[in-house]
């Protein structure tokens, strides 16, 4: 049984564009309250785009199967931890269930104890991709076994702190005479796989949040990438099931997430760009961190300290009361308004990222921000509509807008063997998706796609890892809401506003 979908316009020439962020930045109040932020956040944003796409090209090029000079030592190494853990397929094995975390035909990887076992003491053993690759599988619920995500689940925070006194160390290093009136607190407040984040204090008493980059982490990405690359062309060779999932592609994904978080002048531009766009939407009860003007390089950021605890602690918190549906209006405003109308969104929003502060909350830690094109943004309307209508056509036609379809591709048989599937997704005896039951549904349909032939795009996979986290965070502070009414509320909202955003959203929905 389908639902209604909401009535259609007739199809635009083009898709409208996207805000004018360079305007949304000089209007914003919020980057206002800081002197200097307005025309540092206008640098960061334009060195931002010539930097991201400078290391798309990075990426591209240390993930094509070459020996490099410092890569003998790497695959030494790799052979060395690969022998140890007895397990000549580890490494393909971890890749190949890290791609399907991101939405790659590759299947279901094996769940045996023994297998995921081997993929751990790999990860272990090896550098700071493989522990990233690691975070991948983690953030995948819904997508990969849980027994897959349960295993992998202390990549996300049991990263060895740095020895004490390095952050200091690596602070005056980098900011020099600007550092010295930061004051470090001793203990870090997060230790992961590229950053350590400690609370400080400015002279005046201001409280900040300081972020420095591992040591030498940049050479050992670059060495574990080129590895992967190898060992995953290497597999593509000889195994027909690594071919086609494209595994080596995978890679080149990766390397460009992977180097882009190092990059923390690419995070600054991030957090001014999203305090602007929650700001122009009027999410009042949701915060971004302002990063500090002259505070910022490649190693180090230094932002405003925002209040809160993670919604997974709440129930640890004695007496802890929150207003759970205004919660949950404000995560989907946050998540998906600012997605639709802006095409920008925090790219990692798992419970540590999320924090609770009274009536609203603070996301933190945006070194990756997914980003939407103008048709990719028509793309992903049209694709929630299909979805909350239960219509196969329209979202396989939605992946279209981006590039996710071969230029022969039977879309009808796609769409027949899809629609099968949407069906029996849609034949819920209580009429209703809720949040805790939205991983499985995402997971089948991407599953679905995928085995289709669909090569599901980096920015999609994303958003929809965005939706899995919106059922965690729902879970505890509205537990039994149905994400489809909260979602098609939204969306009624939206298009019902007869000019400005209104109009042209609903001009994106093809007939």
């Amino acid at each position: 049984m389908r639902r209604q979908a909401t009535p259609a316009a007739s199809d635009a020439s083009a898709p409208p564009p996207l805000p004018d962020r360079v305007a949304l930045l000089r209007a914003s109040r919020r980057l206002a309250e800081l002197d200097g932020l307005p025309e540092q956040a206008l640098r960061w944003h334009g060195a931002a785009i010539e930097g991201r796409r400078a290391l798309a090209y990075e990426a591209e090029r240390i993930a094509r199967p070459r020996i490099w000079p410092d890569t003998l030592g790497a695959l030494a190494a790799t052979g060395w931890r690969v022998a140890r853990t007895a397990a000549p397929d580890a490494p393909v094995v971890l890749v190949g269930a890290a791609a399907t975390a991101f939405g790659l035909p590759v299947g279901p990887p094996d769940a045996s104890a023994g297998t995921i076992a081997r993929a751990q003491r790999l990860v272990r053993a090896g550098g700071p991709a493989y522990v990233k690759l690691g975070q991948f599988i983690a953030s995948a619920r819904g997508l990969l076994p849980d027994a897959w995500v349960d295993a992998f689940a202390w990549c996300r925070d049991a990263a060895p702190p740095l020895e004490p006194g390095t952050a200091e160390a690596i602070l005056r290093r980098e900011l020099g005479e600007r550092a010295h009136g930061i004051e470090l607190d001793p203990e870090p407040l997060a230790a992961a796989s590229i950053g350590q984040v400690h609370r400080g204090r400015l002279r005046d008493g201001t409280e900040v949040v300081v972020k420095v980059r591992r040591p030498g982490l940049r050479a050992r990405f670059r060495s574990d990438i080129e590895t992967l690359a190898l060992v995953c062309a290497g597999a593509d060779r000889i195994n027909n099931a690594v071919r086609v999932a494209n595994l080596p592609g995978f890679v080149a994904v990766f390397a460009r997430l992977s180097l882009e978080e190092l990059d923390f002048r690419l995070e600054a531009a991030n957090l001014v760009e999203s305090v602007a766009v929650l700001e122009d939407i009027g999410v009042d009860g949701v915060r971004v961190p302002r990063p500090l003007p002259g505070m910022v390089n490649e190693r180090v950021i230094v932002m405003e300290h925002l209040p809160g605890v993670s919604y997974a602690r709440l129930a640890d918190q004695p007496g802890a009361v929150v207003d759970g549906p205004r919660l949950l209006e404000l995560g989907v405003r946050a998540v998906l308004e600012a997605t639709l109308r802006h095409g920008v969104f925090h790219g990692d929003l798992h419970a540590g990222n999320v924090l609770i502060a009274g009536e609203g909350f603070s996301l933190v830690d945006l070194g990756l921000c997914g980003r939407l094109d103008a048709a990719e943004r028509a793309g992903l309307v049209r694709f929630l509509i299909g979805f909350a209508a239960a219509d196969a056509r329209m979202q396989v036609e939605a992946m279209r807008s981006f590039g996710a379809l071969e230029h022969d591709a039977d879309v009808d048989a796609l769409v027949e063997r899809f629609q099968a599937e949407v069906d029996r997704l849609a034949d819920r005896s209580d009429g209703a998706v809720t949040f805790d039951r939205l991983g499985l549904t995402l997971g089948r349909l991407l599953q679905s796609l995928s085995a289709g032939g669909v090569r599901i795009p980096k920015e999609l996979v994303l958003f929809f890892k965005n939706l899995l986290y919106l059922g965690d965070f729902a879970a505890s502070v509205a537990p039994g809401a149905d994400v489809l009414a909260v979602v098609e509320g939204l969306l009624q909202d939206l298009f019902s506003q007869p000019d400005g955003d209104g109009a042209g959203l609903l001009a994106l929905v093809a007939g």
